[in-house]
């Protein structure tokens, strides 16, 4: 291998890749840029800015997911703001039964590729229109646009539902009903700030606290009883 391919590669992996989903913006941002900014320079600068800012946001990297059943994983990155206990939304079937919840927010900065808690199969996709309310007020995250996914894994069912923010414009889903899924496997993402509430039964025991900060794929929520000695790990 050459200096120059050697270069290459290099920069390549500390590049982390975009998800197809963010092309549009940040083709449409680049264009702005380079065709109003060829008549004032200033909105040149700041469309690019605007640009490489999407691509950020619309950022893909790789986690390291501990493959156990007896562990819930983050399915967001984000500020941990609740952990509580309640009852899961209706629209999930869950049933009336007091489930342990915890919210986390999603900043603008924060990566926004949501991602399986446990391993199982997906039992139900609900998604419930709305508006766009604050994502991090709880009296507004009942009326907001989200998507609900129910998984059903050996330790009893798992809701993880996806909460449109003031500036979401869209929550996308990957998986459908039916689908198997891997600990840590990609579920969908939430455009422009946003909140993931995960529902879990009241024998996990929550391992986390409000305010902590947590990373999609790798921070571990919840604990079940038992567990591997020898924990096998997901790399995606």
């Amino acid at each position: 291998m050459t200096t120059a391919e050697t270069i290459i590669v290099s920069i390549r992996k500390m590049l982390v890749p975009v998800r197809p989903e963010g092309y549009p913006f940040i083709a449409i941002l680049a264009v702005v840029a380079l065709f109003f900014g060829w008549y004032w320079q200033p909105v040149l600068w700041v469309g690019l800015i605007l640009a490489f800012w999407c691509a950020y946001f619309f950022r893909d990297p790789a986690r390291v997911t501990p493959q156990d059943e007896a562990l819930v994983i983050s399915p967001a990155d984000g500020r941990i703001v609740e952990v509580s206990l309640g009852v899961a939304p209706k629209e999930l079937a869950m049933g009336e039964q007091t489930r342990r919840r915890v919210s986390i927010v999603m900043s603008l900065f924060d990566c926004h590729v949501n991602r399986s808690p446990v391993a199982g199969r997906v039992l139900r996709v609900v998604y419930t229109s709305g508006r766009r309310g604050s994502a991090d007020i709880d009296r507004a995250s009942p009326g907001n646009e989200r998507n609900g996914f129910v998984i059903e894994t050996p330790n009893g069912p798992v809701g993880v539902v996806q909460i449109a923010g003031l500036v979401a414009r869209r929550i996308v889903g990957f998986r459908a009903a039916g689908d198997p899924l891997a600990q840590g496997e990609r579920i969908g993402l939430i455009r422009f700030g946003s909140q993931v509430d995960l529902y879990l039964p009241v024998a996990a025991g929550i391992v986390v606290a409000e305010g902590q900060t947590a990373i999609a794929g790798e921070t571990v929520i919840a604990r079940f009883g038992g567990g591997n000695a020898d924990r096998r790990v997901r790399i995606d």
